[in-house]
């Protein structure tokens, strides 16, 4: 997998190149700012940019602003934003955006390789990869929340949905068969007026859409 990676700070840019080493992953540029990002995509065409949402020279969200241009460049590349902090506004952003696999992580967890790898797979694949505390405030955020629909362990299901598991790993996670997932996904895209899609990825993509729809 080919990444191009922007983040500002050296430290940090030189630790993830080690740790993207790690994960099998081939850094074909890592870059300091936003602009020299939109060129580095453009150059390499990565399966992934991997970006900083606050860059300079602002420092607000240069990093995913550039992310989109250049995915309007060359579409269909994945972008894994890595922040210090939940930003909800800017993973709805990407969402919106549709043309390509999206992830969001918090600086801190990315030093699970597991997790990380994991990530690039499914952003890569254009599937989602968004932390379960971005997760959470989605679901905060909501007002005359229809997800009341929802009993408890279709919420769990959801959650765990939205994060871009697969219906095995959510099996897995709740301790539940696989055709209870099936079952409790089908009465959740019911529930919340969605069509029930073969693709995983649109189906991740078409609950979080619908879960920022009435924000």
């Amino acid at each position: 997998m080919r990444i191009v990676l922007a983040e500002d700070s050296i430290l940090l840019r030189e630790g993830l190149i080690r740790l993207l080493g790690e994960a099998d992953a081939e850094v074909a540029d890592a870059v300091g700012d936003g602009e020299a990002l939109v060129q580095a995509v453009i150059e390499h065409k990565p399966d992934v940019a991997i970006v900083d949402v606050r860059m300079p020279p602002t420092y607000t969200d240069e990093g995913l602003r550039a992310a989109l241009e250049a995915r309007r460049h060359v579409p269909g590349t994945g972008v894994l934003v890595l922040s210090q902090y939940v930003e909800v506004s800017y993973a709805t952003d990407l969402l919106a955006d549709g043309s390509g696999g999206v992830g969001y992580l918090l600086k801190d967890r990315v030093s699970d390789l597991a997790e990380l790898s994991d990530a690039l797979e499914r952003v890569g694949s254009g599937g989602t990869a968004l932390d379960p505390d971005v997760v959470a405030q989605l679901f905060a955020a909501r007002r005359n929340d229809p997800l009341d629909r929802l009993t408890t362990r279709e919420r769990d299901v959801l959650k765990l949905m939205a994060e871009g598991r697969t219906n095995a790993a959510i099996a897995r996670t709740l301790v539940i068969t696989h055709g209870a997932v099936e079952k409790h996904i089908s009465s959740i895209l019911t529930k919340l007026d969605l069509y029930a899609s073969d693709d995983g990825h649109r189906r991740v993509l078409a609950v979080l859409a619908w879960l920022e729809s009435s924000r």
